[in-house]
C-alpha cells in the first residue's frame, strides 16, 4: 500500500454537461412554450456528481475521464476546477463532443433526461499512465456500461491495478439490463464496494429480494454491496455477514438528479474518515439527501460540517418497505 497518497480520491468515468429546468409539467403541443421558475447548469455523471461533492467535503480530488473539445467541454472543466478538484487528468477528446443532457424535473424530483453520449465514450487510460490516476485512498469507477472504450477488460485491469496498489476501490454503474452485467463482472472482482441503484441490482441479476442481489454480486467478487433504496434509503451487505440498512432523511425533494452519485462521494469521504460502515452509510445518505434539495448535482451539498449536522438533526422517514 502506497504510505503517502497525492490524493483522497480518485473520480473516473461518467462526466457530463447537463442543463435542467424545475417544475417541468408537460410538452407543450407544437411551438408552444411553457414556463419555469428556475434553470440551472450543473456537471454530472456518476464520476462528476462524486468528484465535485468529495472536494466539497474537504477530500483531495482528481477528476479521471473525457470531455469534448466544445463550449460545454470549456465549462465543465472549468467549474469542477472551481471546485478545487484537479483535472489534470480529464482529457480533450479531438473532434468528440461532451457528453451532455437536458434534465427536465417534475414538481416531485423525477426527472426525464434526454442524454447524447459524447466523450464518455471516447476517452482511454492507458497503462503507462495508471499509477497517475490511481494515486489516491480511494478509487472510484462511475459509469460502467457507458464508458464504450475502456468498459470491459481496460477497466478491469486498471480496477485491478489500482486494488493491488492499496487503493480502496468502490465501483457505480449505468445499467438497465442483463445485458450491461458482462462490463460489471469485469470489474467487480476487484470492487471494496459496489454502489449501485437497487433497481440497477435488479436490472443486472434478474433478481427480486435485496439479500438475493447482494448474494449475487458477493458471489461474482464484490467485497461488499451498499444498494441505494430510493425514498426507503440504503442497503449494506458484505462477505462477512454484515447486513444493515438505514432509513432516508425526511426531507423536501427538489431534484433527484445526481443523488447516487453523491451517495457514492459522501461513502468515499466516510472511508477517508475512517468512520464505521453503519456511520459510513448514514453519511453517504444524508450527502444524497442535500443533493436532492437543490436543482443539479451537489447543488445542496456544502461541506463536512453542514453534511454531519443535516445527518445528526434532520429526522429520517420511519416507515421502511420489506426487503
Amino acid at each position: 500500500m502506497v504510505a503517502d497518497w497525492q490524493y483522497d480520491y480518485a473520480s473516473m468515468g461518467f462526466y457530463t454537461f447537463d442543463c435542467l429546468g424545475w417544475p417541468f409539467q408537460t410538452v407543450p403541443p407544437g411551438g408552444g412554450t411553457v414556463l419555469l421558475q428556475e434553470i440551472a447548469m450543473a456537471v454530472s455523471g456518476a464520476a462528476g456528481v462524486a468528484v465535485i461533492a468529495a472536494a466539497k467535503m474537504g477530500l483531495k480530488s482528481l477528476a479521471v475521464g473525457g470531455v469534448g473539445d466544445d463550449l460545454m467541454g470549456d465549462w465543465v472543466l472549468e467549474r469542477i476546477a472551481h471546485f478545487g478538484a484537479d483535472i489534470s487528468a480529464l482529457q480533450r477528446i479531438p473532434g468528440s463532443k461532451t457528453s451532455s443532457s437536458i434534465v427536465l424535473t417534475r414538481q416531485d424530483g423525477s426527472r426525464p433526461a434526454l442524454h447524447m453520449k459524447g466523450a464518455t465514450g471516447d476517452f482511454v487510460i492507458r497503462p503507462e499512465a495508471f499509477d497517475t490516476v490511481t494515486d489516491a485512498r480511494v478509487f472510484h469507477l462511475g459509469g460502467v456500461g457507458l464508458m464504450d472504450a475502456m468498459d470491459g477488460e481496460a477497466n478491469a485491469a486498471l480496477m485491478k491495478h489500482a486494488q493491488a496498489r492499496g487503493c480502496v476501490t468502490t465501483v457505480d454503474i449505468f445499467a438497465g439490463s442483463a445485458a450491461d452485467l458482462p462490463d460489471v463482472d469485469a470489474v467487480l472482482p476487484h470492487t471494496d464496494y459496489f454502489m449501485p441503484s437497487i433497481d440497477e441490482a435488479r436490472a443486472l441479476s434478474g433478481l427480486e429480494s435485496i439479500d438475493d442481489c447482494v448474494k449475487f454480486f458477493l458471489d461474482r467478487g464484490t467485497k461488499a454491496c451498499v444498494f441505494t433504496l430510493g425514498e426507503d434509503g440504503a442497503h449494506y451487505g458484505d462477505a462477512e455477514g454484515v447486513s444493515f440498512r438505514v432509513p432516508a432523511f425526511d426531507i423536501e425533494v427538489k431534484d433527484t438528479c445526481g443523488c447516487g452519485d453523491a451517495f457514492d462521494a459522501g461513502y468515499a469521504v466516510a472511508l477517508c474518515r475512517g468512520l464505521d460502515a453503519e456511520t459510513a452509510v448514514r453519511f453517504a445518505q444524508a450527502t444524497s439527501a442535500l443533493n436532492a434539495t437543490g436543482l443539479g448535482s451537489q447543488a445542496g451539498v456544502q461541506s463536512f460540517d453542514h453534511t454531519w449536522d443535516f445527518m445528526e438533526k434532520t429526522p429520517v422517514k420511519r416507515a421502511l418497505r420489506a426487503a
